[in-house]
């Protein structure tokens, strides 16, 4: 009797690691031994040791990437009013006890940790408007629901922009509407409210709406001006010298001459792919792009298949935030868009970005794993 017993518990268990998308946390691996490279290319380069303190971030962050994964997924809808109100509590707590860094107030200090609530804020945005879509999944057609879902995320939004981060503001909304877009709100709902923002941003920028930090910003995006001034588009034009000097090949791990001279600032953070491009040339771009684009379709299969609406909208707004911080981030290297203030998920420095990434990697594995099979 007793092996009879046994029998169907290692079947359950091959099932479950059967039900372990092995791609998708291989993909989000390469991704972060990318990242790992670049930060150990820049140890000469930058004053401390970024290598080391992000293996172990990385380290750490093991523990929230357990408890997401082992965690059951419809826990996190059930206590969906509790996350959201310690999301408020956090993004109050940095306007009241924030730390000072970098000239921002950005983050709250625990115990000698400095960690920033903005970016956690993104997953719990994720997870408390997909548990508001699907307690009200009946009425995701509805234009009134709709609105109320943006007043339901309007808090967190104002709390993120107070704390005058443009970046982390737009990646809250972008999650906001992918989720959006994942529980099936109407799609003319989801572009007229886009016209209407992209309309309201523009018109902030001709009538003195923005700050003079900002409009600097969007000028030299725009007039394509180097500025020579570190706070405008020095970054961007020396950027572009790092890419032109990689070429096809580029110069070979660890030669970089513009990280080697310190001629771009935030090149462990927000210009980490500046070193992808001037050591790893257009084959190692490339190559970073593959692993973004492999990554993100796993992670939409993962939406794809799911038949839980709250799996499925929770994917959607994880995958929405995590490929609009990829590409404004590499389009902002590239002069594509702006500099805002984006990291490139799994590779630049900074532990809570990191942590954030790799829950997102540990809930798209749970919702893989506790998804049922269709049955016809």
């Amino acid at each position: 009797m007793s092996s009879l017993s046994a029998a169907p518990i290692a079947v359950e268990k091959e099932r479950s690691l059967h039900k372990v998308d092995w791609w998708l946390l291989l993909s989000a691996a390469i991704l972060i031994v990318f990242g790992l490279m670049s930060l150990f290319s820049l140890r000469d380069s930058l004053p401390g040791d970024h290598f080391k303190k992000q293996i172990v971030w990385i380290a750490v962050g093991m523990i929230p990437f357990a408890l997401f994964y082992t965690v059951h997924p419809k826990v996190w809808q059930k206590l969906s009013h509790w996350l959201y109100g310690l999301n408020l509590a956090l993004l109050m707590m940095v306007l009241a006890f924030g730390v000072e860094k970098n000239g921002a107030v950005r983050w709250i200090e625990v115990g000698g940790v400095q960690f920033q609530p903005s970016e956690m804020a993104k997953l719990l945005v994720a997870l408390t408007v997909s548990a508001f879509w699907a307690n009200r999944i009946d009425e995701v057609h509805k234009l009134s629901t709709f609105l109320f879902s943006l007043a339901y995320v309007a808090p967190p939004l104002f709390l993120v922009h107070k704390q005058h981060q443009l970046g982390a503001t737009l990646a809250l909304f972008v999650t906001w509407l992918a989720v959006c877009v994942g529980a099936g709100v109407r799609l003319r709902y989801v572009f007229s409210l886009v016209f209407l923002a992209m309309a309201a941003v523009g018109a902030a920028y001709l009538l003195g709406g923005l700050s003079q930090y900002q409009k600097n910003r969007i000028d030299a995006w725009l007039f394509n001006d180097p500025a020579h001034d570190k706070t405008i588009g020095y970054q961007v034009s020396r950027a572009e010298v790092a890419f032109g000097a990689g070429g096809v090949l580029g110069e070979g791990f660890g030669n970089g001459e513009q990280k080697k001279g310190g001629f771009i600032p935030e090149q462990e953070n927000d210009f980490v792919f500046t070193v992808i491009g001037e050591e790893g040339g257009l084959v190692g771009a490339t190559l970073v792009l593959a692993g973004y684009g492999f990554f993100f379709y796993r992670a939409w299969l993962v939406m794809f298949r799911a038949t839980d609406p709250f799996y499925k909208m929770a994917s959607a707004g994880m995958l929405g935030m995590l490929a609009f911080h990829a590409v404004v981030n590499m389009g902002m290297n590239l002069r594509l868009f702006p500099v805002v203030g984006q990291w490139l998920p799994f590779m630049s420095y900074g532990g809570t970005a990191m942590w954030l990434c790799m829950c997102c990697v540990a809930l798209l594995l749970n919702f893989r794993r506790h998804e049922r099979p269709v049955l016809f």
